[in-house]
């Protein structure tokens, strides 16, 4: 049974769930969703691996605090010292990947293995037709018109693969229950490009890419597998960007066959 927490840390309150009494692994979620865009993958895994997800500070349930500048990767360690995880596995998908990433260098002694799921990098200079499409949903969000903002991000190319599936009902509701804070003002401390420390990447890292992804996670996937110092590689010529909504059986299976791989390493 899954236990639904509220975890006061780093000066927020974050929505949590927990299952197991000492979870092992913590998934963190992408720009485009919450906690819950996890159920599927939560589903295949059952109790096979006892874990925490939770709500990123402003995103689902968690509140944005007091609108001083944070950083995720400090939220992460506040979530973790308040629930006395000490060491454990990091899954995350797309921005929550490069929160993954920051953490593990900021931090390498807390995490015993990474799953990234077509992750981004903290300051990446991404291309410009990516920021083109994303000047134009910041431009509607800060002129009011949240909903058509929303709209602009679910018809995103970086959604393509997914818009038409069996998940893609789930994806938009998500979306749908965004805040607009992350467009207009988010208060995220700017920081330096991680690409230039990922040579001091030594964590256990699984790397699940998508061949339909766009050209800028395919380059941050390419960087990440040439920099890393210990890093397995699965890429699906298919699939796109969220692979743990397009093919959550695989995505499971796979993460779950590396964790126990590095545990019984140990």
């Amino acid at each position: 049974m899954d236990q639904t927490l509220r975890i006061q840390a780093a000066g927020a309150e974050f929505h949590a769930q927990q299952r197991g009494p000492q979870p092992r692994a913590v998934f963190i979620h992408g720009f485009g969703g919450d906690l819950q865009t996890w159920d599927s993958v939560w589903a295949v895994l059952n109790n096979q691996l006892p874990a925490l997800r939770y709500d990123l500070r402003g995103f689902g349930r968690s509140t944005g605090g007091d609108g001083a500048p944070f950083v995720h990767a400090d939220d992460l360690l506040a979530i973790l010292d308040a629930r006395a995880i000490g060491r454990c596995d990091l899954v995350g998908v797309s921005m929550g990947g490069s929160i993954a990433v920051n953490f593990a260098l900021d931090h390498p002694e807390r995490v015993r293995s990474l799953v990234l799921i077509s992750p981004g990098l903290v300051a990446w200079e991404w291309s410009e037709p990516w920021r083109e499409l994303w000047q134009r949903i910041v431009s509607q969000a800060r002129c009011g018109a949240l909903d058509q903002a929303r709209r602009l991000w679910w018809e995103h190319p970086l959604f393509d693969t997914i818009r038409g599936s069996a998940a893609g009902p789930a994806l938009y509701e998500s979306i749908m229950r965004l805040s607009a804070a992350h467009w207009i003002g988010d208060a995220h401390r700017p920081m330096l490009p991680d690409m230039e420390r990922l040579h001091q990447l030594r964590t256990r890292t699984l790397l699940l890419t998508g061949g339909r992804d766009l050209e800028d996670f395919r380059l941050i996937a390419e960087v990440i597998a040439a920099s890393a110092g210990s890093l397995a590689r699965i890429d699906e010529p298919a699939l796109g960007h969220l692979l743990h909504l397009e093919d959550p059986q695989a995505c499971a299976r796979r993460m779950l066959a590396f964790l126990d791989a590095g545990r019984s390493a140990v």
